[in-house]
């Protein structure tokens, strides 16, 4: 697989003042959450012609984020069609399954030249090569196609059985739901978690994991939002052991999340799901990596770039 030459985009943190708060809680604690796990099944199977004779999509020059009125924000081609990802290719990680007169009817999106824009991170652009030797584009490593009945605006394929979905700006299905804990698979940082929007999650390296104490001040707060609490359902659906939450009160009196004792971000920076703006702020804002050990009260810190963890 070859990657896209992708940007990263740095923005400005804000000085942080540190409160002690309740100590973080050990691996056999109960606590209550009450975050649930979205889940919604597409509506719909619209009939596809499928057209005769060999069809080649055009290449787009960019992609793009429109907002459906149906669906929310969707990824478009640079001449305004929807594009789609495909469920079955999320079995075969790096490969598309769409081949032969499939392909005819959902074109592969060219990888050729392609940029990002409009509410894109242009970091989780790649592609892959298809059996016929051509570049496929992917996002956050799904690849991307559109319908060759389609026209700009459109969401016809949106559903159809149940195999074919919209994009979202990170590479998700559109309109189908998201778990309250998710994982954006980028390019860059690899596995970091996203809350219930999509946005990415950071921590706080000023922060002090144990006993658990926040350095993010009512100016940081401005830009950095506590998450909120997960439950251990959503811990293991992600592919995390439960036992790395950390529920705590912080201040203000709201309820927090941790993970592995580092207190949850996100950044109002980030406007759309898969963006990572956050990242590498006043070198002391990271993603949290989804790859998060058994717990060790903050031993590890689950910064993504940081090598030196």
């Amino acid at each position: 697989m070859t990657r896209l030459e992708h940007g990263m985009k740095i923005a400005t943190g804000a000085v942080a003042l540190s409160f002690v708060l309740s100590a973080c809680g050990s691996p056999g604690d109960t606590r209550p959450n009450t975050a649930q796990q979205v889940s919604a099944t597409p509506t719909g199977s619209p009939t596809l012609d499928v057209p005769q004779g060999n069809v080649k999509a055009a290449v787009p020059a960019t992609v793009a984020v429109r907002v459906d009125d149906e669906l929310g924000s969707v990824v478009v081609d640079g001449g305004g069609k929807t594009v789609y990802v495909f469920a079955k290719d999320e079995a075969t990680p790096g490969k598309s399954s769409c081949v032969g007169k499939c392909a005819e009817t959902w074109l592969p999106v060219s990888a050729d030249g392609v940029s990002a824009d409009t509410g894109i991170n242009q970091e989780l652009l790649g592609s892959i090569d298809r059996e016929d030797g051509t570049a496929q584009l992917t996002l956050a490593g799904k690849p991307l196609y559109t319908y060759a009945k389609g026209e700009p605006g459109d969401t016809q394929g949106q559903g159809y059985q149940k195999a074919w979905y919209a994009a979202a700006a990170d590479g998700a299905r559109a309109g189908a739901g998201r778990p309250a804990l998710g994982v954006l698979d980028s390019p860059e940082l690899r596995r970091v978690l996203q809350d219930k929007n999509g946005r990415t999650l950071y921590l706080f390296t000023k922060d002090t994991p144990w006993p658990m104490t926040t350095a993010c001040d009512a100016k940081c707060l401005q830009k950095w939002t506590p998450s909120t609490p997960v439950t251990a359902a959503d811990a293991e659906a992600a592919g995390l052991g439960p036992e790395i939450l950390f529920t705590f009160t912080a201040p203000g009196g709201t309820e927090q999340e941790s993970f592995n004792c580092w207190p949850a971000y996100t950044f109002n920076g980030d406007k759309e799901p898969g963006e990572t703006n956050g990242q590498g702020v006043n070198g002391a804002w990271f993603a949290i990596k989804a790859d998060i050990p058994r717990s060790d009260r903050g031993k590890t810190v689950p910064a993504a770039g940081r090598n030196q963890y």
